[in-house]
C-alpha cells in the first residue's frame, strides 16, 4: 500500500504491569477474538521496530502518529453521569491523580521509539473522546441537552500529554480530536460540533492537525467539522486528517464508495490526509482490506494500493481499481 502515515494505537490497559507501570514489550497474542491465524509479537516494541524497518525500506513513508486509548481499571474513574449498562472501566477516563501514570506511558513509548531509531512526530491524547465506548460518561445526565461530561477529562489528558511532549527531545506535534463523526443529538454521545465548540481557542489554533473519523456509507462530517473549527478564527487554518476511514468489505460497490470518498478528500483543500482504519478484517467491524484468515483480498485493497503507488501525493487521483 506504500502509506505515508502509520497510525500507532496504544492500548494503555493492555500494556500495564501488575505494579501499574507501562510495559512496551507486553506480548500481543495476534488473534482476533481467537480467530486464527495467530502470530504473537512483543507489543509496542515489536511494532516500532517493524516501522523502523519499513521506513528504511521506503524513505519518507510510514511517518508515525500515536494515539492512546483504554484506561487500566486501577486508574479509571468510578461510574458517574449517564452511562450505558455495558460500560467497563476501560471506557472511563483516568482519574486526575492517575494522570502521571498516563504521562509515564507516553514517555515509555517515546523512549522506545528513540531506541528503535524512529520518531513519533504526531501524538493524539485519546481515541474518539466523544464516543461512550472510549470515554464514558458522555453526559452529566441522560438527556441530549445535558452538559457534556467528556470534554473536561479530554482536556486534562491533552494538557498532560502536551506537558510531556514539550519536555521530550525533538519536535512532537499535537493532533486534536480523533473524534467520531457523530452529529445528531443524543444522551449517549457528544455531538462533533458541540465537542469542538467546547475546546479552548488557544488549543485549537495551536494544534498541528485535527483528526476526524469518517466511514464510507455514513455522513461525511468534514463540512460540519470545518464550520466548527472556523468559528475560532485561527490565524492559520487547522488541517483535517481523516485518521479512520474505510467501508464494509463484502461488495464491489463498497470499493467504489472508497474511491469516491478518497477522490473527494483529494479535491477538498480542508483535508490533508486519509488513513485506512485497518488491514485485516474484523468480524465485528468489517472494514478491513483482507479477509480475517489472510487468504484473500477485498476489492478496496487495490484501490488503496493505487493511491499509494503515486510518486507524489499531489498527483491526480488514480483511476478506480474496483472493476
Amino acid at each position: 500500500m506504500r502509506p505515508t502515515y502509520y497510525r500507532l494505537v496504544i492500548d494503555w490497559a493492555k500494556s500495564v504491569r501488575p505494579d501499574g507501570s507501562f510495559d512496551v514489550a507486553h506480548p500481543q497474542g495476534g488473534c482476533l477474538r481467537t480467530i486464527p491465524p495467530c502470530a504473537g509479537w512483543a507489543g509496542i516494541r515489536a511494532q516500532l521496530r517493524a516501522v523502523a524497518a519499513a521506513q528504511r525500506a521506503a524513505p519518507g513513508r510510514y511517518q508515525l502518529m500515536a494515539v492512546l486509548t483504554d484506561t487500566p481499571e486501577r486508574y479509571a474513574r468510578p461510574p458517574a453521569g449517564c452511562e450505558r449498562s455495558d460500560i467497563e472501566p476501560r471506557s472511563r477516563p483516568p482519574r486526575t491523580d492517575a494522570l502521571p501514570a498516563y504521562q509515564d506511558a507516553i514517555r515509555a513509548v517515546a523512549a522506545e521509539a528513540r531506541a528503535a531509531g524512529v520518531e513519533i512526530p504526531y501524538w493524539s491524547p485519546w481515541n474518539e473522546p466523544n464516543h461512550p465506548y472510549f470515554l464514558s460518561p458522555q453526559r452529566t445526565r441522560c438527556s441530549p441537552s445535558a452538559p457534556s461530561a467528556a470534554v473536561g477529562p479530554y482536556l486534562e489528558m491533552t494538557r498532560a500529554m502536551q506537558a510531556v511532549l514539550d519536555a521530550e527531545p525533538g519536535d512532537q506535534q499535537l493532533v486534536l480530536g480523533e473524534t467520531a463523526g457523530l452529529v445528531s443529538p443524543s444522551s449517549n454521545f457528544t455531538r462533533l460540533p458541540e465537542f469542538v465548540a467546547a475546546l479552548p481557542r488557544e488549543l485549537v489554533c495551536g494544534a498541528a492537525v485535527f483528526g476526524q473519523h469518517a466511514y464510507v456509507g455514513g455522513d461525511d462530517p468534514v463540512g460540519r467539522l470545518d464550520a466548527a473549527l472556523s468559528r475560532f478564527k485561527c490565524p492559520r487554518k487547522t488541517p483535517i486528517w481523516i485518521t479512520e476511514t474505510g467501508a464494509m468489505t463484502d461488495e464491489g460497490d463498497r470499493c467504489r464508495g472508497v474511491h469516491r470518498r478518497l477522490t473527494r478528500y483529494y479535491r477538498d483543500p480542508r483535508v490533508a490526509a486519509a488513513f485506512q482504519y485497518t488491514l485485516r478484517n474484523d468480524d465485528r467491524f468489517p472494514t478491513g482490506l483482507v479477509t480475517t484468515d489472510l487468504k484473500s483480498a477485498f476489492p478496496a485493497l487495490a484501490e488503496w494500493q493505487a493511491w499509494g503507488a503515486r510518486r507524489d501525493a499531489r498527483n491526480p487521483p488514480p483511476p478506480s481499481r474496483c472493476g
